[in-house]
């Protein structure tokens, strides 16, 4: 099968690579769709360590079962995988089990290939008249999901009374915002340095987009979605929501810096972690993406896998207005 292959940081390389041998309980999928994830980035410039070279990435797929009694069945993918009797699962938060794994880190290789193994649990059945390359966005919109449901559960506010901000617009923060327009916050601002980004975000709708490099574009939220993860923007974060308020952060970008912790101290802020998702997360993200409750998803663009290479250089460019790149095996 056709693979896209980290072999080295800042190199990747389009290969033949073996058919990935189901284990017991995995099924084998072939890969219609695949997103490039900043996570894939991130190990792409060789900054983790959790994702030696030479390894398949990629974990944001939808696709086809290959075989067995399911053979035929379009689908997608949760990519987490966790141990379901660990205690963690047991309690509802199996994205925080020590026992979790995730396709494009060993021992299980990633889906920028034809072909992927993945256990029957971790799978979810996409309607025939959703489009598969659209099903792949379930995986990021499903980070977006998680972040603002337990934000909005912790600021414990009417929705019609919340005005929130969401600190990047790439795929994670463009998910968040279009998960809050769905709640139906009153107001809802996105910072996006990137010019071709910003009209992005802004043509869909119910949303504002600003530059926060020429000043900050809204004061005192009382949400604020972190979508970044740098100094710069745990700074703003600290710095503009409104005393009581919650920040969520959700990035992860490397560093430490930023947050003025005297502030969230001082003004009692809720600061959070968000990662992943739970499985009941990715079930509601998918239902809410079929409904169309989450807008057309029209904020991707497309490349065949063996463009790979140069969608990753155009990535770390900069020359990518669009919020994801989804890749297409040969054939898909």
């Amino acid at each position: 099968m056709q693979a896209l292959v980290y072999t080295a940081p800042n190199t990747l390389e389009v290969t033949d690579a073996p058919l990935p041998v189901p284990g017991p309980g995995d099924l084998l999928v072939r890969v219609h769709a695949v997103g490039i994830c900043g996570s894939d980035m991130h190990a792409y410039h060789g900054h983790d360590s959790r994702r030696p070279a030479p390894l398949i990435l990629g974990h944001e797929a939808a696709g086809i079962i290959a075989e067995g009694p399911r053979a035929g069945e379009r689908v997608t993918i949760n990519p987490l995988v966790v141990d379901p009797d660990c205690p963690a699962a047991r309690a509802g938060r199996p994205h925080l089990s020590p026992t979790r794994q995730i396709i494009s880190m060993p021992p299980r290789p990633g889906a920028f290939a034809g072909f992927v193994t993945i256990p029957a649990r971790n799978v979810l059945p996409v309607p025939d008249a959703f489009d598969l390359q659209r099903a792949a966005l379930a995986e990021p919109l499903a980070v977006g999901w998680h972040a603002v449901r337990i934000g909005l559960e912790r600021l414990d506010q009417p929705l019609r009374d919340v005005t929130a901000l969401v600190l990047g617009g790439g795929a994670i923060g463009l998910a968040a915002a279009l998960v809050l327009r769905r709640a139906g916050v009153r107001a809802l601002h996105v910072a996006e340095p990137h010019p071709e980004r910003r009209a992005l975000i802004a043509g869909q709708g119910g949303m504002s987009a600003y530059d926060p490099r020429e000043g900050d574009g809204i004061d005192a939220p009382d949400l604020v979605i972190d979508a970044v993860g740098t100094e710069a923007t745990r700074a703003a974060a600290s710095r503009l929501v409104r005393p009581g308020g919650v920040i969520v952060h959700v990035g992860l970008l490397p560093g430490e810096s930023g947050f003025d912790i005297r502030r969230i101290t001082l003004q009692e802020i809720t600061l959070m972690g968000s990662y992943c998702y739970t499985p009941g997360d990715f079930a509601d993200t998918l239902a809410a993406m079929v409904a169309g409750e989450l807008g057309p998803l029209d904020w991707f663009e497309t490349r065949p896998l063996a463009e790979g290479p140069a969608a990753f250089a155009d990535l770390d460019a900069g020359r990518v207005a669009a919020a994801k790149i989804v890749l297409l095996p040969d054939g898909a």
